[in-house]
């Protein structure tokens, strides 16, 4: 209701369609591996390091808290090769097209 009322003082309200009409179908490539590869695979490769080096150090170490920190370590220093890694890859392909 608020929003009808806000419309119906705005000087493009008869414009609102065709902007979002144009917007909606603007031609391009897709953005969804670049998104999977930038965002989501260092967030799985964090988690999974974290899971698994936590375990790994704390058996190691015979505490769970001590192993975690270790852990916390190994998974950061783990994601910033893989970031690292994946720009690389991202700019060697970018670079022979």
């Amino acid at each position: 209701m608020a929003e009808q009322e806000f419309c119906q003082h705005c000087e493009q309200r008869h414009d609102c369609g065709e902007i979002y009409g144009k917007i909606g179908n603007v031609e391009g490539p897709s953005v969804a591996l670049k998104v999977v590869v930038a965002f989501l695979l260092p967030m799985l490769v964090f988690i999974l390091s974290l899971a698994v080096f936590g375990e790994i150090f704390g058996r190691i170490a015979g505490m769970k808290e001590l192993g975690t920190v270790f852990g916390l370590g190994a998974a950061l220093l783990v994601t910033a090769v893989c970031i690292f890694v994946t720009s690389v890859v991202r700019r060697r392909f970018s670079n022979s097209k």
